[in-house]
């Protein structure tokens, strides 16, 4: 159980993520409220206690309340979870700024990084929350699928702030004897942990889907995890934060696991289809289909090397074939795999 639960939580985001959350926040005896855009969300929820849009077949607390309206579902929150899909997150976040408590913690659960600006989600909040609030916001992020989560099945993740006492105000709100959280005072490691394995994972995707082996999508996943810690650290990040929940638990879960979405997609490019076909039958959003403009961005201004992002790029973005994308990477000029690192222990 979660020790000392606000008297009430607003999620904002009806997805699958952002309803396991609020199910289990209900389930620790909190007072939850949801916001949801769709009215057949709000529906479904209110009446048969399921949401039959993006969770279908889960069952969810009856505590549980939904509504369409920001004002009525941040009233007198002593925390708000926020769970939207990061692109649309800043229009949203400036409807929703003024009725946010200023005393509410905010937690963001979102992760991508916005491609019009190249921001991350503690940048969207900082621009919009009250300063003081701001410092305060924290960031939920690690291997953990919607499904497996309202099911009850044992999760990690980590909780990441700048201020002490709001990550242990975080911890304390999620922690249950069956979802475990972690803290970690670098914030900018964890966005990025969340955002860039998506890109990964699309990697591992299109490799799963061209039927290429487990050793190709295990490289690909190392080199992916490389090449992450690579700009996150240039931007300020921990490199021991990609080596925890929200980077490696988080790309081993993502470019691995059947439920991840980025993953599928990966595998529907790999056997063939355009991401004009694939779009336009997905109801859920794959985060890395848009992250992976913005990383191809972000790595181009900063001049760091992400051969495995730069190849998804062009898949995505420009259309190249799958197998010309991997004849690309195999045949890149030879290195080593850690540059700059020195031999220890005796002679090389």
């Amino acid at each position: 159980m979660t020790v000392g639960a606000p008297g009430k939580v607003t999620v904002i985001g009806a997805g699958a993520w952002g309803t396991a959350l609020a199910n289990l926040l209900a389930e620790t005896g909190a007072v939850v409220w949801m916001w949801a855009r769709e009215p057949e969300v709000v529906e479904s929820v209110n009446a048969t206690c399921e949401n039959t849009l993006y969770l279908a077949g889960a069952p969810l607390s009856r505590s549980l309340r939904v509504t369409n309206s920001l004002e009525e579902a941040l009233r007198g929150a002593e925390a708000v979870v926020w769970v939207c899909p990061v692109q649309y997150s800043a229009a949203l976040l400036a409807k929703a700024a003024p009725f946010i408590p200023p005393e509410a913690l905010v937690v963001s659960a979102s992760k991508g990084i916005e491609v019009a600006t190249l921001r991350r989600m503690d940048e969207i909040f900082a621009e919009a929350l009250p300063r003081e609030q701001a410092k305060r916001q924290c960031v939920l992020s690690g291997p953990s699928f919607a499904r497996e989560v309202v099911a009850g099945a044992p999760t990690a993740v980590v909780v990441a702030s700048h201020d002490r006492e709001a990550r242990l105000a975080a911890q304390s709100l999620f922690q249950t004897d069956r979802f475990r959280v972690y803290t970690n005072p670098d914030v900018v490691g964890v966005e990025l942990g969340g955002a860039l394995k998506n890109v990964i994972a699309l990697a591992a995707g299109v490799a799963a889907g061209l039927e290429l082996g487990h050793n190709a999508v295990a490289a690909l996943m190392t080199r992916g995890l490389a090449e992450m810690s690579r700009l996150g650290v240039v931007l300020g990040a921990r490199p021991a934060t990609f080596a925890g929940l929200a980077g490696m638990g988080d790309l081993v879960l993502t470019c691995t696991g059947g439920l991840s979405r980025n993953r599928t997609v990966g595998v529907m490019l790999g056997r063939g289809r355009t991401m004009e076909e694939i779009m336009g039958d997905a109801r859920t959003v794959a985060e890395g289909v848009a992250t992976v403009r913005a990383v191809h961005s972000l790595a181009r201004r900063l001049g760091v090397e992400m051969p495995v992002s730069a190849e998804v790029f062009r898949i995505i973005a420009e259309g190249l074939d799958p197998m010309e994308a991997l004849h690309r990477l195999m045949t890149r000029e030879p290195t080593s795999e850690h540059p700059g690192m020195s031999p220890t222990g005796g002679r090389s």
